[in-house]
């Protein structure tokens, strides 16, 4: 069994938080589309918003030309900005041409746009409207991905958020999985809790809308991804109950959201042990081969995706690291607090950006290793300093066992490539 009380000295639960409000650098929620149009095979996301949204999301994605993809932008052109023409007819006419030529289209999500929302399109009345017309066969939903009010993996967050209250009403005790995680990641996580005997399991997202999703008083949800706060909101104010664990980082966060699991629906500590046993000795064996790059280094991280604090705590139980600032969008207690809990104390927890006056901190720290956003890591990188792109993390299989080997490679690559360049220039 895993010690999963904090180090001595205590966690980082009380620390003091950094707060700051300036300028940021992230993306918008517009990206969350990309692994979400992939994994809700009945779901299409049309964003109302300009070219700009549209190069986005297809350089993003990597769109072939010959593809379908399940995402698509109504393109706001100067006529409707100005209010010139009725944004709404047009939208319902762009709707409409969608439906007919895509009838495997079940959910319908219109997703709110910088441009969108300055000049105030009513999506929500929208969507209410064109439910009504395309019911029963299509749900039409909306939510924002504004750069405007949100950050990058909020998109993902809002669009969940949007689901819940439709959900169906369900008086059984059931457990809910919250959060858009690889197929092939998600059946191993099936798979784990199936074998300790808990399988009347329902997710959100389902991969399609007849694996119907419901949520009454009896429900028990537990979160995959920490950035889930106003999903986790919404769960809650439909009677659900939120079971607290760490995120399911490494071997050690890993077994802890299944101890958290297991514990709710009484699975005694044999099963627990039988079914956990050899992926959790992969899982050391996978990380224990990464951590010799990692161990002794120290790690800066700019707040971008909210994973930030356990994968903060993953890097410095499991794979020796020392934190120098930990930094994320926002901090959610209820969420975060469980690997705050365990997070060494030590490091600056820092929650909001003034990206300047982050950037005059890790010039000052020098850390063997910085997290940060696209636009960030290439001026570091001309600095001296070795960087790791916040974004793939996101878009990684990373969580369970079975993964958790990769997530650590994820950061002792690049430290890997600054050893041998500086071997290649000595010779």
């Amino acid at each position: 069994m895993n010690d999963l009380t904090p180090t001595p000295g205590g966690g980082c639960r009380s620390a003091p938080v950094l707060k700051q409000r300036g300028q940021r650098e992230v993306f918008c929620g517009l990206t969350g589309i990309i692994w979400l149009h992939r994994k809700m095979q009945d779901a299409f996301f049309l964003v109302v918003g300009s070219r700009t949204c549209a190069h986005l999301l297809q350089s993003a994605a990597g769109v072939m030309i010959f593809a379908e993809p399940r995402f698509g932008t109504a393109i706001l052109e100067e006529q409707d900005l100005a209010g010139m023409k009725d944004a709404h007819t047009e939208l319902d006419r762009e709707v409409a041409r969608l439906l007919q030529r895509r009838p495997d289209i079940r959910q319908l999500f219109l997703v709110g746009s910088c441009p969108s929302e300055v000049i105030k399109i009513d999506l929500a009345r929208a969507a209410e409207r064109l439910s009504q017309v395309h019911a029963p066969h299509v749900r039409v939903l909306n939510y924002s991905g504004s750069g405007i009010e949100t950050t990058f993996t909020e998109g993902e967050d809002a669009c969940l958020a949007s689901m819940v209250p439709v959900l169906k009403d369900t008086a059984a005790r059931e457990l809910l999985l919250v959060g858009a995680l690889p197929d092939v990641v998600e059946d191993q996580m099936l798979s784990l809790l199936g074998q300790m005997g808990i399988d009347n399991i329902r997710l959100l997202p389902a991969r399609r809308i007849d694996e119907t999703t419901a949520v009454g008083a009896n429900t028990v949800f537990a979160l995959t991804q920490p950035f889930l706060g106003e999903t986790h909101a919404a769960l809650m104010r439909r009677g659900a109950r939120h079971i607290p664990a760490p995120m399911p980082f490494g071997e050690e966060g890993t077994t802890a959201w299944l101890r958290a699991v297991a514990t709710e629906f009484g699975v005694d500590d044999a099963t627990f042990d039988a079914v956990t046993a050899a992926p959790r000795a992969r899982a050391r064996k996978a990380i224990a081969q990464a951590a010799e790059h990692l161990n002794g280094k120290s790690i800066f991280f700019f707040p971008d995706s909210q994973l930030e604090i356990p994968l903060a705590r993953f890097l410095t139980r499991e794979c020796g690291m020392t934190a120098v600032e930990v930094g994320s969008p926002y901090i959610h207690d209820a969420i975060h607090g469980p690997d705050l809990d365990l997070l060494p104390a030590g490091p600056q927890i820092s929650e909001g950006q003034d990206v300047d006056l982050q950037l005059d901190r890790v010039r000052a720290a020098r850390p063997d290793l910085t997290v940060c956003g696209l636009g960030l890591a290439n001026p570091l990188e001309a600095e001296g300093l070795t960087t790791k792109w916040a974004i793939e993390l996101v878009f990684t299989p990373v969580h369970f066992y079975e993964q958790a080997g990769d997530l650590a490679g994820l950061f002792s690559r690049p430290i890997r490539r600054k050893s041998v360049l500086r071997v290649e220039a000595a010779e």
